[in-house]
């Protein structure tokens, strides 16, 4: 599977941001952001739908749709594969109004990030059994961004973070921010598992008491 493929005259906040404007003043259809970044530049596009997971703006009805296709990009990925994406899937239109703010602000967080990231690590983040091991990584955080605690603060927030680093060490071959990006995931599990308990906890002193 292709990793970067993005235009090397761009930085991925430029693409990113370039990938932003534009689009239709209404809605816009996952196809046409998927063709924006280019198809074949997966991984890019794992970055792209995590961004409006981490500016403080709302993007109604994405959490669902885009942690399916990180969960899709993370299969493929790990069959080194450019992934199935049903066509139901990309006919889904998302509101443009708030997903370009959303863009255009991460855009300038992938900024001060993408400064810090080059080659390293090389054990996390090259060869063909750590690039499946990343790829199902990249599933199960995908997995969590679609967990129903979206009113919940930092319920999205963390997974984004742990997918945006894991696309970036892999687009960038830097194990280091891949590293970063089992850290979160493992910290939004434990986040999680809190909340359940604490709603645990909570419904036992409603009802039980």
């Amino acid at each position: 599977m292709t990793t970067r493929t993005h235009d090397p005259d761009l930085s991925l906040s430029e693409t990113l941001i370039r990938a932003a404007r534009g689009l239709p003043p209404d809605s816009v259809a996952v196809q046409e952001l998927l063709e924006r970044v280019g198809e074949s530049g997966m991984l890019l596009f794992a970055v792209f739908l995590t961004v409006p997971f981490l500016v403080p703006v709302s993007v109604p009805g994405v959490s669902t749709v885009f942690g399916l296709l990180i969960i899709l990009i993370g299969i493929g990925v790990t069959a080194n594969r450019l992934p199935w994406l049903p066509a139901r899937l990309l006919q889904k239109k998302v509101a443009s109004g708030p997903l370009t703010k959303a863009l255009e602000q991460g855009a300038r967080l992938v900024a001060r990030i993408e400064k810090l990231l080059h080659p390293r690590w090389d054990a996390l983040a090259r060869g063909a059994a750590i690039s499946r091991f990343n790829g199902m990584m990249l599933v199960f955080a995908g997995i969590l961004l679609m967990a129903p605690f979206g009113l919940v603060p930092f319920s999205n927030t963390l997974p984004g973070l742990a997918i945006l680093c894991l696309a970036l060490g892999m687009l960038e071959q830097d194990g280091l921010f891949v590293f970063f990006g089992y850290v979160l995931t493992v910290v939004t599990v434990v986040y999680f598992g809190f909340l359940i308990w604490a709603a645990y906890k909570a419904g036992t002193a409603i009802f039980g008491g």
